[in-house]
């Protein structure tokens, strides 16, 4: 082939867009941190069933847009998403004497979906799991977590919280029976997705992308009308501790999560600044995951934040990267060399000027943005000094090399 281009769907992090992809991870670590949560790796890859059984056999992802491979008589899956290798590390490393337990993980996830902006087929997420309490309260903790986190990244402003509640297990047996009610008259005009979807899992047609879908389930019944005393007061107690707090939300009633397993308050962080990938942070309470998972019994709630969407949300007003030191030997360059590690060992980036004239080495040291150069001739050298050059001013003044480290920290 004439070029070599990345895999459709995928690129390259190159040092701009990694570093601010860095501070995004990094500033949610910082934050969650203080919430208690320690990190998490889970494998990149993991047992086909830890995905089919919890993200559910007819999902558009587990029938759609799974990484999937055998490997002998195994049949594994890159992972979609972060909450299923924690749940599945939570059973296999016999967690539940820890509880409560905090997590925070971040990675590369796989999708096979149509790129566009904001959606590659592999991303980066950021998430959490708060396993093993079933106050309220803890649901208002996980998601003014999220709030703080983006707020910490400078977007407060550009985000939206929408909030809602799925009940509990018998306000969705209620719902599941008015949804199936309003929707059977339309079957024959629901797309087949949302057709096969009707009696297994009727949620699912509420996600449904189709327009025709939408504009029969946009007459569709709420949850909050099958919602039952214990239900609306858990959800009356998060949106308190919200308003206590004062973090702003709407109640979005069509807000869902199609899958059993998740119960009470469901929340999205969104944006308009995006054009059509408008959420950046997405999360839920799911009691019932571990146990259908084959674990104890244990509630659990979290959040997943997608880093590529954030980054682009940042932009610019992510930290620079640090200004170096160029150092511009014209003279001995083993001598330079040496002063290079030195000034390392002492914490200095030092960008190593190593061919070129006075010039060359001196623009070079300007594309590089660096904050003040070194320059090291060989009178200097004999002095046991160097001329010290702030790019910044152009002001210039010879340094004994012994103070050189504590010049160059101080400024």
């Amino acid at each position: 082939m004439s070029s070599l281009q990345p895999v459709r769907g995928t690129h390259d992090l190159l040092p701009d867009d990694a570093r601010r992809h860095r501070h995004v991870e990094q500033t949610a670590f910082e934050v969650v941190k203080r919430y208690g949560y320690g990190e998490i790796v889970t494998p990149i890859f993991e047992f086909t069933e830890v995905f089919s059984r919890t993200l559910g056999e007819t999902s558009d992802v587990v029938t759609k847009e799974m990484y999937t491979f055998t490997m002998g008589d195994e049949t594994l899956t890159l992972r979609p998403e972060g909450t299923a290798g924690v749940a599945r590390a939570f059973i296999s490393g016999g967690l539940s004497q820890n509880l409560p337990l905090k997590l925070f993980y971040r990675g590369a996830m796989f999708r096979h979906e149509r790129p566009q902006k904001g959606r590659q087929r592999q991303f980066h997420q950021v998430g959490v799991e708060f396993l093993g309490v079933e106050s309220p309260l803890a649901d208002v903790e996980v998601v003014s977590m999220g709030w703080r986190m983006l707020a910490a990244l400078g977007l407060g402003d550009k985000v939206q919280l929408e909030l809602n509640t799925l009940g509990d297990a018998e306000s969705r047996v209620a719902y599941r029976d008015a949804l199936i009610a309003y929707l059977s008259p339309f079957k024959d005009k629901l797309s087949e997705d949302s057709r096969n979807r009707l009696e297994r899992n009727p949620l699912r047609v509420l996600d449904s992308k189709d327009e025709g879908d939408k504009a029969i389930v946009a007459n569709a019944p709420l949850i909050h009308d099958s919602l039952t005393p214990a239900a609306r007061d858990f959800f009356e107690q998060v949106k308190a501790g919200l308003d206590a707090l004062g973090i702003p939300y709407t109640v979005n009633p069509k807000l869902v999560r199609g899958l059993d397993y998740y119960c009470h308050t469901a929340f999205e962080f969104t944006t308009t600044a995006l054009g059509s990938q408008g959420t950046v942070l997405a999360g839920g309470r799911y009691d019932g995951l571990i146990g259908q998972m084959g674990g104890p019994a244990t509630p659990g709630i979290g959040w997943a934040a997608g880093v590529e969407r954030l980054s682009m949300l940042v932009g610019d007003a992510a930290p620079a990267a640090e200004r170096p030191v160029a150092l511009i030997p014209m003279g001995d360059a083993v001598a330079a060399l040496a002063l290079a590690d030195r000034l390392r060992a002492a914490g200095i980036a030092v960008e190593m000027g190593f061919s070129g004239n006075m010039k060359k080495r001196m623009a070079r040291a300007n594309k590089a943005n660096a904050r003040f150069a070194v320059i090291l001739g060989e009178d200097e050298a004999a002095r046991g000094a160097a001329t010290l050059r702030d790019l910044d001013s152009g002001a210039q003044e010879e340094v004994p090399l012994s103070a050189l480290e504590e010049r160059l920290l101080q400024s």
